[in-house]
């Protein structure tokens, strides 16, 4: 994730503010919040500062994923554009669905406040979507779970990273 993240920074290098660039970097999927707080260790910001715009940048995408992703990769099944990407990212996502469908509510909480690879927003977002879980009870589950995330990763960032590139 380092070396994508790098490429990103990279980039990203002509924004105005390394608060965008960091804001940019929690929207993207796989990176996400996790890299954003990466990022803002490795360009200075400080953690009252980064916190709120990786949490933002994180949660964002995440009720454009629960309302749209459906009829997206509808359409994309039917005009046949992306279709095998369609069906591998509704394959890898189900896979991972099994205590969110059982748990909804916290079991969607936990995966998305977990960080590991394969777990976030994103990917809560779209099992949500694809398991039919209302955006009512999945939006606070998936914001929590940020939440969640950016605690752990504050202090894994902050404290442990900090301390290393300071």
């Amino acid at each position: 994730m380092e070396d994508v993240l790098r490429w990103v920074l990279d980039g990203l290098a002509g924004l105005h503010s390394r608060e965008l660039s960091v804001f940019v970097i929690s929207m993207l999927p796989v990176l996400e919040l996790r890299g954003g707080l990466l990022a803002s260790v490795w360009l200075g910001l400080p953690l009252r500062v980064a916190l709120p715009v990786c949490v933002g940048g994180c949660f964002l995408p995440v009720p454009f994923i629960l309302l749209f992703i459906n009829r997206i990769f509808l359409f994309l099944r039917i005009t046949g554009i992306g279709k095998e990407l369609v069906i591998r990212l509704e394959m890898r996502a189900l896979q991972k669905s099994e205590r969110i469908q059982q748990y909804e509510f916290w079991g969607l909480l936990i995966f998305v406040g977990v960080p590991l690879p394969g777990t976030g927003a994103w990917t809560g977002a779209l099992i949500a979507a694809l398991l039919g879980i209302r955006a009512r009870k999945a939006l606070p589950a998936i914001f929590f779970g940020v939440l969640l995330s950016a605690a752990m990763m504050a202090g894994l960032s902050y404290g442990v990273l900090g301390n290393l590139f300071s």
